[in-house]
C-alpha cells in the first residue's frame, strides 16, 4: 500500500504539475488568440465540435481503458486492441468526411463542411495515443506520459498563436489541435516503446470489446449531455451569441475540464489496483473529493464574483458580454466537478455500466433543460445549468455511492468545509468590490484576488486546520 501511495503521489505531481505548466502556456496563447479572432469564429468552430465530439466518443478510448482495468493482459490482446483502434478510427474518419455536408446544412453554414473534412484526419492519430497511454497508465509511468503531453501542448499553443497572427481566422482553431495530436501520437509511441504490428484477428477479444462497448455507451450519452446546448443553440442563435456562450463555458469549466481529468486518469489507475479492497477504495475516494474541492471551491465562487473585471482584462472589450454568463455558469460547476469524480471509481471496480447509466440520465435531464433554456438565449442556457445539474448529481449519487462504498453524508462532510470557506471568501470579495472607488478592471483584480485568497486561507485555518495539514502532508508525502 505504501508503494502504491508513493506511486500515486508521484503520478499526481507529474500529471498535475505538467498539466498546470502546459495550461499556463496554452492559456497565454488561447487568450491572445481570443483577442485576435472574433466571437463568430468561435461560434462557427463550436458547430463543428458537435460532430467531432460525437464521433470522438466512439474512438476506442474505452477499449484502451480495459488494458488498465484488467489484472492480467498478454501481448496478443494488446495487439488485438491496436488493430481494433486502427479499424475503428479509420471508419470514424470516413464517416465524418461523408457527414460534413449534412452538418453544414443543419447549421446553415457552408464552411462547416470544409472544417469537418479537414478535421477528419485527426482520428488517425488516436490509435497511436490511446494504446501507449493505456500501457503507460497501467505501469503507473505518468512521468513520460506527462512530458509528452507538455511538449505537445506547447507546440499546439505556438501553432495557435502563429495561425491567429498569420490571419488564418477560424482555421487557427483547426491547426492547433492538428499539431498537438500529431506530436502527441509520435511522443506517446516513443514513450511507451511498444513497437508491435496490430492484429486483426479478434478471436478471444470479447472481454475487451464488451468493457470498451460499455465505456463507449457512457461516452456517447456524455456527448449528448455535453453538446446538447450547442446542438440546440447552434441552430437558433447567431454565431456571435453562440461564441459568447461557448467562450463563457470555456472559462467557467477551466478547472473541471483542464485539471480534474488528469487527476481522474491517475485515480482510475490507482483505484484499479485496490478495486477489491472496499474500505481503502472508499477512503481514497473521500480524500480525493476533499482535496479537489479545497482548490475547486474558491476558484468557482471567486470566478462568480470577479467575472466582469476578469473578462475585461483577459479577453478584452469585445468579450464583455461573457462576464454575466461566466458568473452564472460558475455556480453550476461544483456540482459538475463532484459528478465527474464518480466514474473513475465505478469503472475501476468493473462497473462501467454505471457511468453509462449516469450519462444517459444526464443526456435526458440536461437535454430537456437546454431545450427549455434556449428560448431565453444565452442567459437561459446558463440558468439551465444551474437548475439541472444539482438534480442530475443527486440521481447519480444515489446510483453510484453504494458501489464506491460511501454514504451521501460522508461526501457532504468531505466538501462542507471548502464550500463554507469559499462562500465566506466570495461574500467578502463582493463587499470589498462594492466598497472600492471607480477603478480600472486590472486594479480591481489586483485588490480582489489577493484579498479573496487571504480570506479563504483565514477561514480554513479558523475552522479546519486539520484539512490544511492533510493537504500539506500529502504534498510532502507523509
Amino acid at each position: 500500500m505504501e508503494s502504491l501511495r508513493s506511486q500515486v503521489r508521484s503520478a499526481v505531481i507529474w500529471r498535475s504539475g505538467t498539466q498546470i505548466l502546459g495550461q499556463v502556456i496554452a492559456w497565454v496563447s488561447t487568450f491572445l488568440v481570443i483577442r485576435i479572432l472574433s466571437p463568430a469564429d468561435y461560434g462557427l468552430f463550436a458547430m463543428t465540435q458537435v460532430i467531432l465530439v460525437l464521433l470522438n466518443m466512439l474512438n476506442g478510448y474505452g477499449l484502451a481503458s480495459a488494458v488498465i482495468q484488467k489484472a492480467e493482459i498478454d501481448d496478443h490482446a494488446v495487439r488485438q486492441l491496436f488493430g481494433m483502434l486502427i479499424l475503428l478510427n479509420a471508419t470514424l474518419a470516413v464517416a465524418q468526411f461523408l457527414a460534413a455536408p449534412l452538418a453544414a446544412a443543419y447549421f446553415r453554414h457552408p464552411q462547416v463542411a470544409d472544417l469537418l473534412r479537414v478535421q477528419a484526419a485527426l482520428f488517425m492519430t488516436t490509435p497511436f495515443i490511446a494504446l501507449p497511454y493505456a500501457l503507460l497508465s497501467r505501469r503507473m509511468e505518468f512521468k513520460r506520459q506527462s512530458a509528452v503531453n507538455l511538449a505537445s501542448a506547447v507546440l499546439g499553443a505556438f501553432a495557435a498563436f502563429a495561425g491567429a497572427v498569420g490571419g488564418l481566422g477560424v482555421w487557427t482553431l483547426v491547426l492547433a489541435p492538428a499539431v498537438m495530436w500529431t506530436t502527441r501520437a509520435i511522443g506517446m509511441m516513443w514513450a511507451a516503446a511498444w513497437w508491435r504490428l496490430p492484429s486483426f484477428d479478434f478471436r478471444g477479444a470479447g472481454g475487451i470489446a464488451r468493457y470498451g462497448g460499455l465505456m463507449a455507451a457512457g461516452q456517447l450519452f456524455w456527448f449528448v449531455q455535453s453538446q446538447a446546448d450547442v446542438f440546440v443553440a447552434g441552430r437558433t442563435l447567431p454565431a456571435y451569441e453562440l461564441g459568447i456562450y461557448t467562450t463563457s463555458l470555456f472559462l467557467a469549466q477551466i478547472f473541471v475540464s483542464k485539471f480534474v481529468p488528469p487527476l481522474n486518469e491517475v485515480a482510475f489507475s490507482a483505484y484499479a489496483r485496490i478495486q477489491d479492497d472496499g474500505a481503502s477504495m472508499a477512503a481514497a475516494f473521500l480524500k480525493s473529493v476533499r482535496i479537489i474541492f479545497l482548490v475547486a471551491m474558491p476558484f468557482y465562487l471567486g470566478l462568480a464574483v470577479i467575472a466582469d473585471p476578469l473578462v475585461a482584462v483577459v479577453l478584452g472589450q469585445k468579450w464583455l458580454d461573457t462576464g454575466p454568463v461566466v458568473a452564472l455558469l460558475a455556480l453550476a460547476m461544483p456540482f459538475m466537478t463532484l459528478q465527474v469524480l464518480f466514474a473513475p471509481a465505478t469503472d475501476a471496480r468493473g462497473h462501467p455500466e454505471i457511468s453509462a447509466r449516469n450519462s444517459a440520465t444526464g443526456a435526458a435531464v440536461l437535454g430537456i433543460a437546454f431545450l427549455t433554456g434556449a428560448s431565453w438565449g444565452v442567459r437561459g442556457l446558463a440558468l439551465a445549468w444551474i437548475a439541472a445539474y444539482p438534480l442530475y448529481l443527486a440521481i447519480c449519487a444515489r446510483r453510484t455511492l453504494p458501489v464506491i462504498g460511501v454514504r451521501a453524508g460522508q461526501v457532504l462532510s468531505a466538501v462542507a468545509v471548502p464550500v463554507l470557506a469559499a462562500a465566506v471568501m466570495a461574500a467578502a470579495v463582493w463587499l470589498i468590490d462594492r466598497a472600492l472607488p471607480d477603478l480600472s478592471p486590472i486594479m480591481r483584480l489586483a485588490i480582489l484576488v489577493p484579498a479573496g485568497g487571504l480570506v479563504y486561507l483565514a477561514a480554513l485555518l479558523a475552522v479546519a486546520r486539520d484539512i490544511v495539514r492533510d493537504a500539506i502532508d500529502l504534498i510532502r508525502n507523509r
